[in-house]
């Protein structure tokens, strides 16, 4: 499968599970009906939920969580991958995982990967976000066979920490995925510039469905869901913060065109770091 068709599916999700699960079977149908093969849905597919009071009368169990039973009845019927960006899942302890799964075409779970870094910043505009007071960090990275295709699995803040993306192409993955749900304050500043720079750095397909616009919850999200080649490229582009699907088509082989051209990968080379006490230089 060096050559396929991919989707990403973006979302304004209300607080209603109900209402997000339609919409999510209405636009994985929509990229279907143009031939993607995988599909690949934005963070928190299943609610945006700021309050934790709510999130945690709302959130289920993986077994009964009906965005869970959707995602493998519509890649079992459509015959596809079909990756739910990420959704919140209630754990056996009673936590809360910010959890991604991929199904293969028969509707199984073939992954899952929960979230490693959680968004506990403060921003400039007034925005505050802790994500670790309601979600579990994750602490395994996964990479996930797609029939030939390999990839890693991330979720939004993620990106920001370029040594998972290499560890995961230095484990061989031709696809880094970031699925998300990007303020649009830092999404304005950041989104193309860091994805493009994953993409280039390890030479490698990006895809990142988004989350965009102004949800119910009050926040508001940056949309412009992305596809990147491994030369940095933006192949494909919802150009706005609204409800919509992004269909292309990718070929594998040009990771290793692009991995030739700037072998970086196997260019690294060990080092020690230098801590020179400047307090002892005199002035000569």
């Amino acid at each position: 499968m060096s050559e396929f068709r991919i989707a990403c599916v973006q979302m304004r999700s209300t607080t209603s599970l109900t209402e997000n699960v339609e919409s999510f079977s209405q636009l994985v149908a929509s990229a279907v009906s143009e031939g993607a093969r995988y599909i690949q849905s934005p963070e928190m597919t299943g609610f945006v939920e700021q309050s934790r009071k709510k999130l945690f009368e709302t959130v289920k169990s993986a077994d009964k969580d009906p965005l869970v039973k959707r995602a493998s009845e519509l890649a079992a019927h459509h015959k596809i991958w079909l990756h739910v960006g990420s959704t919140a899942i209630l754990r056996s302890d009673g936590k809360v995982a910010n959890r991604a799964f991929v199904f293969a075409p028969d509707g199984t779970v073939h992954a899952t990967y929960d979230k490693i870094h959680m968004f506990d910043v403060d921003l400039d505009n007034g925005e505050s976000w802790r994500e670790s007071a309601v979600y579990e960090p994750g602490t395994k990275a996964v990479i996930v066979q797609i029939d030939k295709a390999k990839a890693g699995l991330a979720i939004c803040y993620d990106m920001r920490f370029p040594n998972l993306f290499r560890d995961y192409a230095m484990g061989g993955a031709e696809i880094l995925t970031s699925p998300a749900a990007f303020t649009r304050q830092t999404g304005q500043a950041h989104w193309h510039i860091l994805l493009r720079s994953r993409a280039i750095e390890n030479g490698a397909f990006v895809i990142a469905a988004a989350q965009g616009g102004r949800h119910e919850d009050g926040r508001e999200t940056f949309g412009h869901s992305l596809i990147v080649n491994p030369w940095g490229e933006i192949i494909a582009e919802i150009d706005h913060d609204g409800p919509g699907y992004v269909v292309a088509d990718i070929n594998l082989n040009e990771v290793a065109a692009a991995r030739k051209k700037i072998p970086n990968l196997i260019n690294g080379r060990e080092y020690s770091i230098l801590e020179e006490d400047v307090s002892r230089k005199v002035a000569v």
